[in-house]
């Protein structure tokens, strides 16, 4: 039985193109900064997104953590969506690494309203200041959904008047790019600091970066090597990494597509899907029992994440084939009617 794996982008395992990179990759020490293949994907990614500098780490928790430390004075708050990756799935680290405390607006789609972030910097003595704002895009919890540039537009405006730098939490900000038909640079823009995972929809196996201006990289390297996210020899990642960023943006079309398919295959099974939200990889689904709902799949070999006791989330990648989808929703139906 073929396993259908849609539980996250995550899962896609690197190219034959990527091994081959890999195994050929020139390689130093990096933590000494003369790993040449580590160099060159720094260099790559601050050129596409318009940065001066970028810094490799082993994740996308890493670079977000290290942006916060950066921004953040101790007993400092961040502006966050509902939702963030920061604050849900990191597990505490703002408050165990920087010391921070986070302040949560509402943001429908994962889009928060300009004004409520106005409405929730503080400045009193007796509120934990506010020492930047943060957005994510694509919003995972919200459903993989894209914040417009003009809301991002209004936010830094926002952030801008009240002295605040803002930080970009971009897991998956390839997929926004595509799903928004714009540039790299164009929705990095006005970011202070921006963290962008190679592992996941991109392909690679392992790593994210953070860019960020010139003159916070040698506090950054630091915070790195503090943390234990200096690699030695990683330009064997760092080779996956530069064709994650050159090849893999151009599988993120059919990604989305797939995710789209899937979301009307499942609204025709009675399924409650907000199509609305389907704006990239991702699918969620309201249903009573998920974890069990999940479980029934998986013995019909089809692998999702229950996200909480009613719903579940499907993810799409380039991994799958073309007729995955429709296999898969056809074992859905078949663990429907087992309910």
């Amino acid at each position: 039985m073929r396993i259908i794996d849609l539980r996250s982008d995550t899962v896609t395992r690197p190219t034959p193109a990527m091994r081959k990179a890999m195994a050929e990759a020139e390689v130093g020490d990096d933590v000494y900064g003369e790993d040449p293949t580590v160099n060159r994907l720094e260099a790559l990614a601050a050129e596409m997104l318009g940065f001066e500098t970028a810094l490799f780490m082993p994740s996308g928790t890493m670079t977000n953590q290290v942006a916060l430390m950066l921004h953040l004075k101790r007993g400092q708050e961040v502006i966050a969506p509902e939702g963030a990756h920061i604050y849900e799935y990191e597990p505490g680290s703002l408050a165990v690494l920087a010391g921070g405390t986070i302040r949560l607006v509402k943001a429908p789609y994962g889009i928060p309203d300009p004004e409520a972030v106005r409405a929730a910097i503080h400045t009193s003595v007796h509120q934990a200041p506010t020492g930047l704002i943060a957005l994510e895009n694509t919003h995972n919890t919200a459903g993989g959904t894209v914040v417009p540039i003009a809301v991002q537009r209004a936010i830094q405006r926002v952030a801008e008047e009240a002295g605040l730098p803002t930080h970009l939490d971009g897991a998956r900000f390839f997929n926004a790019v595509v799903a928004l038909q714009t540039t790299p640079v164009e929705l990095a823009k006005g970011f202070r600091t921006v963290s962008i995972c190679l592992s996941k929809g991109l392909g690679a196996p392992v790593g994210s970066l953070l860019l960020m201006p010139k003159e916070y990289r040698a506090e950054a390297w630091r915070y790195r090597k503090l943390l234990g996210g200096g690699m030695r020899q990683a330009g064997v990642l760092a080779a996956a990494g530069i064709l994650a960023l050159t090849e893999g943006p151009g599988h993120l079309a059919r990604d989305h597509q797939m995710a789209r398919a899937l979301a009307e295959g499942l609204l025709r099974l009675c399924l409650e899907v907000d199509l609305q939200a389907v704006q990239t990889n991702m699918v969620y689904v309201q249903i009573p029992q998920a974890p069990a709902f999940v479980q029934r799949l998986r013995g019909l070999g089809v692998l999702a994440n229950a996200m909480g006791p009613s719903r579940v989330r499907f993810v799409t990648h380039r991994d799958l084939h073309d007729e995955d989808i429709p296999l898969a929703l056809k074992r859905i139906e078949q663990a429907l009617q087992v309910a």
